[in-house]
Parts: C-alpha cells; sequence; structure tokens
C-alpha cells in the first residue's frame, strides 16, 4: 500500500552526482560520506547505488556494522574510531579504517591484543577545534602510531575544514597552511577536502576526497543550489492533499492563528509535518507544488498537516500530489525559508516517511 508521504530516492542521480565528483578531483580516490542514514537516503540502498566508489565513511560503529550485514565488501572508515576495547575488537574483525583523534584512541591500539592488521587515518585538528591532534602533537602521535604492531603502515594524514563554503574566508587558507606545516616531513596519503572544499578548493583535492552533500545533489554553500554546480537532487518528498475548503476573509488557518485570509481563499491540506521532519520554523509563503504548480503554505506546520493557499490554483482535489521539496522546489530554497541549512532537512526525514527507490 502506498504511503501519503514518501521519500523518492532516485539512485541514477546518486551515481551521476558520483560522477560529477570524480570529474572534479580526477587524481584522487573517493571516500563517501553515508553516515546519518545516507543523509536521510537510506544508508544501505544509497551505499549500493554508489558501490563503485573507492570506499565509504561513516560515523559510528553500528553503520559500518549495518553495511557489512547487507554485504557490502567495500573498504569503510570509521570518522569517529572506535572508543572501548570491545569496539575495536569488532572494528578490526569487520576490517574497518579507523580514525584516530585522540590520545586514548592511540592507547586503545597500544593496547591491542589481536592480529589483524588495521588500516588507519590519524587528524590533525588544523583550526575546527573539534577532533584532532593539535599540530604541535601531532609528530608525535603519528610516531606513536606507526609503533603500534599491527597497524597498516603510512597512516592517512586527515584534517577537517570549518569555513569552506565561504570562498572569501581566510580560515580555509590558514588551515590548509598549518596542515601543511604539520605534515609536511610524513609520510602517507593525504585526505583534506569535503564538498565545500571539493568544489571551492582546488588545492584540497589530496590523494582523497570525502563528499557528503554534493552525493545527495545539494549545494553546500549558502546560495544557489546543486543544480547550479551541474549535480542532481536524489531526494523527492513527496505527498499528497487530503482535504480542501474554503476559508472566509478575516479568518484565521492554523494553530494560533498565524495566518489571517485577506480575501475569500481556497485552502489544501496535505499529509505531511514536523512529525514528518518538515520544519516548522518555515514562514508563510514558503513554496511547495501541488500538481506541479508553486503554491505558498499558510500558517503553522503542525505535526501531521500542512495547510496551502491554492486560491489561484483552480481544480485542486483530495489526492493530488504534492512535493515539498524536489524538482522544481529545492530542499536549499526550503531550508532558507527555515533559517536552517539543507543538511538539517535531508538527515531530519522520520522514520514514519516511506523510503521508495528509482
Amino acid at each position: 500500500m502506498k504511503a501519503l508521504i514518501r521519500a523518492i530516492v532516485d539512485t541514477a542521480a546518486l551515481r551521476h552526482n558520483l560522477g560529477r565528483v570524480r570529474a572534479t578531483a580526477p587524481a584522487s580516490r573517493v571516500m563517501a560520506v553515508i553516515k546519518a542514514n545516507a543523509y536521510g537516503h537510506g544508508l544501505v540502498p544509497a551505499a549500493k547505488a554508489l558501490a563503485e566508489t573507492d570506499g565509504f565513511s561513516v560515523a559510528r560503529l553500528d553503520e559500518g556494522l549495518a553495511l557489512r550485514a547487507a554485504g557490502l565488501a567495500n573498504r569503510i572508515l570509521l570518522l569517529e574510531g572506535v572508543f572501548s576495547a570491545e569496539q575495536l575488537a569488532v572494528a578490526a574483525q569487520q576490517r574497518f579504517d579507523l580514525m584516530v583523534h585522540s590520545v586514548e584512541q592511540l592507547e586503545l591500539l597500544e593496547g591491542r591484543a589481536g592480529t589483524d592488521v588495521i588500516s588507519t587515518w590519524i587528524k590533525v585538528d588544523s583550526g575546527m577545534n573539534r577532533l584532532g591532534f593539535r599540530a604541535e602533537h601531532f609528530a608525535d602521535a603519528y610516531a606513536r602510531l606507526r609503533r603500534v604492531a599491527n597497524v597498516a603502515p603510512d597512516p592517512t594524514l586527515v584534517t577537517h575544514l570549518a569555513n569552506a563554503d565561504d570562498r572569501r574566508d581566510t580560515k580555509t587558507v590558514a588551515q590548509l597552511q598549518a596542515f601543511a606545516a604539520a605534515t609536511a616531513a610524513l609520510q602517507g596519503a593525504r585526505s583534506i577536502a569535503n564538498s565545500a572544499a571539493l568544489l571551492a578548493w582546488p588545492d584540497t583535492r589530496a590523494d582523497w576526497v570525502r563528499p557528503g552533500l554534493v552525493l545527495y545533489g545539494v549545494s553546500p554553500f549558502p546560495s544557489g543550489t546543486g543544480a547550479d554546480l551541474g549535480l542532481r537532487p536524489a531526494m523527492t518528498l513527496q505527498t499528497e492533499v487530503i482535504a480542501v475548503k474554503d476559508v472566509r476573509e478575516g479568518e484565521t488557518v492554523g494553530y494560533g492563528g498565524a495566518w489571517r485570509a485577506a480575501r475569500h481563499s481556497r485552502m489544501a491540506v496535505v499529509a505531511a509535518g514536523y512529525g514528518d521532519g518538515y520544519p516548522r520554523s518555515v514562514e508563510s509563503g514558503t513554496p511547495l507544488l501541488v500538481n506541479g504548480r508553486r503554491a505558498p503554505i499558510v500558517g503553522r506546520v503542525s505535526m501531521d498537516m500542512i495547510t496551502v493557499d491554492v486560491t489561484d490554483l483552480p481544480g485542486v482535489a483530495t489526492g493530488d500530489p504534492v512535493v515539498l521539496w524536489g524538482e522544481g522546489v529545492p530542499v536549499e530554497e526550503i531550508a532558507r525559508h527555515a533559517g536552517t541549512i539543507p543538511y538539517e532537512l535531508i538527515c531530519g526525514v522520520s522514520q514514519r516517511v516511506q523510503h521508495e527507490l528509482r
């Protein structure tokens, strides 16, 4: 039975976007970021669609285990690493690559009794001040890691950029300089670029790139859309009209009476709300598509329903299709109306939304 609200995922678009990444950084290997349920697109289906990548990166152990359970044998990097001897033993048995970003993780590896060889990535904190060894401590951490038995030689050297989505910000230049200085005398492949850096900062296209958002066809920049960058949006969030009614001039709509009709109006109620992951914070006037035509949301988004002014769209009826975001109404545009970023919207699609692959 077809669900009222569905996240329709275009697997051909995922493959197209991976091709765009390869064309942008032809000399780099691609570590596709599919954490957070592949940014809301479905972890295993997205991984299978992107199987031609050079590797997958996920945040945590359970995500990697889900990929292995689905039969995926690709190289898998745990971006946060592991945090206990038990997790380390499982990661080694599953042949996961490990990010090493703390002294505690070094100590776990140093105290490990297993014989499986582990590939590691070691992170420099070049200025984001989140995970990683500070530049002045990095050479010592790297030397310790190389001395650990059963760790593959020459770990990959990694950093993460804080402001790569701003082409004018000097922070990225400073981070690149700090990373280069910290790693100049060290052996190992390099990995710097996230989605924004991949597109905006050519010097970050090192041995490995780590694209996330662009694989899903969404722009990592504050303005514009993925389509502007030659990407294809992979997700369409679609629902339908469940009621149509008239509202008299002067009447209000929805909780709190946040919108008042300035004329006799025709309203469509659609089956979607913040319970499905659609942001409550969107303002009246935010567009969606009813029968392929734009119409504005009016009043507050509730848990299960959104009200839309279809006065200027004659013929709207119960059962008509509604696109909340997708082609014709980009998720980047909805994010701007909600005062947030598209990452939050696509990652926030709730479990009750049915995923459909195409």
